[in-house]
């Protein structure tokens, strides 16, 4: 039976991919979690449309350090500015520090020996 080995193929890869997402998901849940507990003063990476991440900066009282067409760098002294971030309509707030090394820092440059 052919279709018996396609299926069982099939399935395989389902739950592959199943547990794929659900690691995915998991990860994405513990860092926006974590970021909820940064301390004040850390640059804020606000992922979505540049126009509504700078909205949501200016009513949280936050101050805006960079900003391209996918992410906007943010800062403030307060200690609930992720919280206030997200009342105020962002979609997506990440530690910048530790989503990548975005933090508004120009790029160290290493000279050959």
């Amino acid at each position: 039976m052919i279709t018996d080995g396609r299926q069982r193929g099939g399935r395989r890869w389902g739950r592959i991919a199943g547990a794929i997402a659900l690691v995915i998901c998991g990860w994405l849940a513990v860092v926006v979690a974590l970021t909820f507990g940064s301390a004040p003063g850390k640059s804020m990476a606000v992922i979505g449309p540049p126009s509504q991440a700078l909205a949501a900066i200016a009513k949280a009282n936050g101050r805006i350090v960079a900003s391209n067409n996918y992410f906007t760098i943010a800062r403030s002294d307060d200690a609930n500015f992720v919280g206030r971030l997200y009342a105020a309509g962002a979609l997506f707030v990440l530690d910048a520090e530790q989503a990548g090394g975005c933090s508004g820092l120009p790029r160290r440059r290493f000279t050959a020996l």
